[in-house]
């Protein structure tokens, strides 16, 4: 996997995303905290042209410096859950129902690492993947993120509920978020960028919450929605998911 961008390679050494080579463009002056990071971490480094950053970023905006690291690792639905039952504390999960682009994908996992969030569930197909442009638009936070792929979001959020989550989904008809408690363990499912969450995993869920808005603009980019929710939810729980 290709990661591009200072932040984002930054972020993947000090993770334990396997980094295996990283390339700086020559000249590149502003980068000596991140080349004096990668030796002491034991990475390799090159300094080549900027004209091949640009062929080894594959069209992604690399800033002046391009890593390569094995594909990134996701995790199962079962170690997820094993994951977080083991402190004790309530788990706050984000299920992604048909979030296609990878600008969107990024964005949200890092609001999912800003807040807190224990971990994203996507599906296997009909999903954007954690690939160069998530990491960068992410800067560098799905390099701490579990991320678990499922074959079937519908059979997810029935086993979170067998795991006893309360599994939201946002919608603009449900019910205000502020009237909801988000202080146990929940999913919240965040629908794609032109239909939502479909039909029968919005029927699965317990709750749907809704941001109220007050604008001419009838909708929120996914991305924000997902901010807005969690950020209500850190709130609730006193400052901390």
């Amino acid at each position: 996997m290709i990661v591009a961008g200072k932040n984002a390679v930054w972020e993947a050494i000090l993770s334990d995303l396997p980094v295996e080579e990283i390339y700086f463009a020559k000249g590149s002056h502003d980068m000596r905290d991140l080349v004096k990071l990668a030796r002491e971490k034991g990475v390799p480094t090159q300094f080549v042209d900027r004209s091949e950053l640009d062929v080894k970023s594959e069209g992604v905006r690399h800033q002046g410096v391009v890593a390569v690291a094995k594909d990134f690792g996701y995790c199962t639905l079962d170690e997820l859950i094993a994951l977080n039952s083991a402190d004790g504390a309530a788990p706050f999960l984000l299920v992604l129902d048909g979030i296609m682009d990878p600008h969107n994908l990024g964005s949200i996992i890092r609001v999912a690492e800003c807040a807190g969030a224990d971990g994203v569930i996507i599906p296997s197909r009909r999903s954007a993947s954690v690939n160069a442009t998530v990491m960068r638009v992410s800067a560098g936070a799905a390099a701490h993120v579990k991320v678990a792929r499922v074959v079937n979001i519908n059979d997810a959020v029935r086993r979170l509920k067998d795991e006893f989550f309360n599994v939201y989904c946002a919608d603009m008809d449900g019910e205000s978020m502020y009237g909801v408690d988000l202080r146990s363990a929940t999913a919240l499912v965040i629908g794609g960028e032109g239909d939502g969450v479909s039909r029968l995993t919005a029927k699965l869920c317990d709750r749907a919450v809704s941001i109220p808005q007050f604008g001419k603009v009838n909708s929120l980019n996914a991305s924000v929605a997902c901010g807005i929710i969690c950020y209500e939810a850190v709130r609730q729980r006193g400052g901390k998911l």
